[in-house]
Order: C-alpha cells, then sequence, then structure tokens
C-alpha cells in the first residue's frame, strides 16, 4: 500500500536560497536524491565546495531511507546535531534521536566524553542511524568497534570537522563497508552533518 503524505511546508526564504544555489552550482553529475543533500549541505555553509567534497557509498540513501521510515534510532555526536534535526524529526518519523555525549556525564579514562557516549549508544542501538558532525574521536571509537559488532549501523554521516585526527577519522570510516555519507577533509561540523540528516529525512517522508 502507497502511503500519500502531504508535502513538507518550505520557508519562503530557504525556498528562495535553493533557487539561488540550483543557478550557480551549474553543471553536476549528482543524482536527484544526491543532490537534494548536496543543496541542503550548501545552504547550511553558504559554501560551494561541499559538492566537491561529499561522498555517497553504493546504497548509502536507500539504506538511510529505509532505516528512517522503520523508526530506527538517530545517534547524534554531539547536542548541537540533535537540535538541528529535532524539527524536522518530529515532523515526520518521530524516530528515537539520542545525542551521545548527553549519555556521558564523565570521559571513560583516556577518552572524551563524546567517544565515551558513542561506545554506550553503540551498545545499546548498534543498528541505528550514526550521525557525527563535530568529534573525530567518537568516529573513529564506531569505526573502532565495528569488528565486535553482531549488527552494524544503518548508515553512518561523517562529517568531523577541524585539525585533529579528523582526516583520519573520515579516512577509517572510508575503510569500511558501512553505508555512508562523507564529507571528505577538514571541512564539516554540526550544521553539514544535521543538513544531510534532515535532506534524508524529507526524502523518505517524500517516499
Amino acid at each position: 500500500m502507497v502511503i500519500k503524505r502531504d508535502a513538507l511546508p518550505l520557508h519562503p526564504i530557504l525556498l528562495q536560497s535553493f533557487a539561488v544555489i540550483d543557478r550557480e552550482i551549474g553543471k553536476h553529475n549528482f543524482s536527484a536524491d544526491e543532490y537534494a543533500i548536496v543543496r541542503r549541505a550548501i545552504h547550511s555553509t553558504a559554501d560551494f565546495e561541499f559538492a566537491q567534497l561529499i561522498r555517497f557509498s553504493n546504497n548509502a540513501i536507500e539504506s538511510a531511507i529505509a532505516a528512517i521510515q522503520l523508526g530506527t534510532p538517530i545517534i547524534t555526536d554531539v547536542s548541537m546535531v540533535k537540535h538541528g534535526v529535532s524539527t524536522l524529526v518530529s515532523q515526520t518519523f518521530n524516530n528515537p534521536l539520542i545525542s551521545a555525549v548527553e549519555q556521558a556525564q564523565i570521559a571513560l579514562p583516556g577518552k572524551t566524553r563524546t567517544e565515551t557516549g558513542l561506545l554506550k549508544c553503540l551498545e545499546q542501538f548498534p543498528d541505528a542511524i550514526y550521525v557525527i558532525g563535530n568529534a573525530p574521536t567518537a568516529l573513529l571509537a564506531l569505526c573502532a568497534e565495528l569488528p565486535s559488532l553482531a549488527v552494524q549501523p544503518a548508515i553512518v554521516i561523517g562529517a568531523t570537522v577541524g585539525f585533529i585526527s579528523v582526516v583520519e577519522s573520515k579516512s577509517a570510516l572510508a575503510e569500511t563497508s558501512l553505508p555512508q555519507i562523507r564529507i571528505e577533509g577538514r571541512k564539516g561540523g554540526s550544521p553539514v552533518a544535521a543538513a544531510i540528516l534532515n535532506a534524508l529525512m524529507v526524502l523518505a517522508w517524500e517516499r
């Protein structure tokens, strides 16, 4: 049975911004679904370089859409990403939404709070949607734990940002077979990670 859903309302300024991006981005080779994600990432940053930095693994978008529609929990590394997606999550499938750093009041020895919380989330929700927009330690921890997991994450959004261990964390993710959407290099951040997840929420709703 096909469920016909009403289109999600878009603010006029958002629509105007999308129109500007459409005019300025020029020719590209993205599929319609990929471009919907790229456009959101550019909108969140005003940085067209994200069109060159984003990477999609095979079936990443379809895996994400299926998981979202099933109500799979969404784990973010930090609270800013959680807040950035909470509105669309609540308007659509209302997936459980958890910030890893909020799950750890104290860091384990030698680890950050975000890394500690991420490891706790992996124990409880190994098949979740993981959205990493800030902490490379969390992404590295996730990749290191994969061999010990009987169930793998549905998809990982890897958009860590900064100078220390950032490129390494994305390289570690690239070496895995996980469905993933990844931002190469040092750029990324919470707004980008939230934008990617928000675009996926819209795509899942429109299906």
